[in-house]
């Protein structure tokens, strides 16, 4: 084999091994399949002597495993792409799956160029979409023990019927049911109070980790693209921060519909002949951006209005800006109206999200879009 020949590496990843697939470019079937203990140290050997044959072009998946071994192939000099999971194409006839076969496969597809890589964030804006990510992870604990809460005191009878659950009063009415005139038994009470205490500790933690995001929001690299996003109504620091760092370069998509299938808010199709039928939507991008951009759209059900919020937010930004985000009320406004009188909410406010992604993407086209590092 000459040394100007192409070698297409297929490497199935896992957190204790490596198991990859070698294809030359003028092989019918992998020559080679070695499973490897998942050390970049080994791994680099084996690869030096490998790329003795060729050049070498590797691929593996995007899983939790990130993007170490990405990086470290790119800093030995290797070509690496890692490779979007649900992009994958599958044969609905092959029954078996294990590593040897999906290194192999791997290997296979990336020689065709039938293979959908993923955009690589750098190690600095991997920093900051970690932070944003833990947000929302204490949210989503923040909301655990606020069940707890009220499904233990539901257990013991104690259900509070002035006014709506986490408003101030009910708040003060939790707080009393820590203290020694409780009407709780002593029991009961020490483990409302545990209930009471965690949340209290996850609330402030959020608080203390919003300090933080604030704090990068406003820092030169991100503040346009926050500014911008926040000119909408829906969009709080919270979802811009979601959107500005789980995109990155908003400009890399060339049409909305491409930004709207990356985020899986456009439906699934299946038709056939002179039949047209289409189902609920994919699901099939970015969760954090989907629920940040529905979270978003259900603010255009209400009328459009510019309240002290948004136009505090709207301070400082372009014209241009300021009117595309009102032009985005009135449209998605009666858009909400005409769909939620025929479909159900649900339904009607998946659309709305669709189309505010439009008009998000067209003020993004000329931002700066790159991602600070964390101090």
């Amino acid at each position: 084999m000459s040394s100007s020949a192409i070698i297409y590496l297929g490497m199935d990843v896992h957190k204790d091994s490596i198991t990859i697939a070698v294809l030359p470019e003028s092989a019918k079937a992998p020559t080679r399949l070695d499973r490897l203990p998942n050390d970049l140290v080994k791994l680099k050997r084996w690869l030096e002597r490998t790329a003795q044959g060729g050049a070498l072009r590797t691929c593996y998946e995007a899983s939790g495993a990130g993007y170490v071994l990405h990086r470290a192939l790119q800093e030995w000099g290797y070509a690496c792409d890692v490779i979007a999971p649900s992009l994958i194409p599958k044969r609905p006839g092959v029954q078996r799956k294990h590593d040897k076969r999906d290194a192999a496969d791997l290997a296979r597809l990336y020689r065709a160029g039938e293979l959908t890589a993923v955009r690589i964030p750098t190690e600095a804006e991997e920093r900051v979409r970690d932070a944003v990510r833990c947000r929302t992870t204490f949210q989503r604990e923040i909301l655990k023990s606020r069940h707890y809460i009220l499904k233990f005191l539901a257990r013991r009878g104690f259900v509070y019927r002035a006014g709506t659950n986490w408003c101030t009063p009910h708040l003060r009415w939790l707080e009393q049911l820590t203290t020694e005139t409780s009407p709780l038994a002593p029991e009961d009470r020490l483990v409302f109070r545990e209930y009471h205490a965690l949340l209290a500790y996850k609330l402030q933690r959020r608080d203390a980790l919003d300090r933080q995001i604030e704090q990068l929001a406003l820092s030169p690299a991100l503040a346009a693209t926050v500014g911008r996003l926040q000119c909408f109504r829906g969009i709080s620091r919270q979802n811009a921060m979601v959107l500005a760092t789980e995109l990155g370069d908003w400009r890399r998509f060339e049409r909305p519909g491409q930004l709207a299938t990356y985020v899986g808010l456009v439906p699934r199709e299946h038709s056939s002949g002179p039949r047209e039928r289409k189902g609920a939507i994919t699901k099939a991008g970015n969760s954090h951006c989907r629920h940040a951009l529905i979270q978003a759209a259900w603010a255009y059900h209400h009328r459009p209005l510019l309240s002290v919020a948004i136009r505090q937010r709207q301070q400082g930004q372009p014209p241009a800006v300021i009117a595309h985000a009102w032009k985005a009320q009135q449209r998605l406004h009666q858009r909400d109206q005409h769909l939620t009188y025929r479909k159900q909410p649900a339904i009607a406010v998946v659309a709305v999200a669709r189309e505010l992604v439009g008009f998000l993407w067209a003020v993004l086209q000329d931002g700066p879009m790159p991602v600070p590092a964390m101090t």
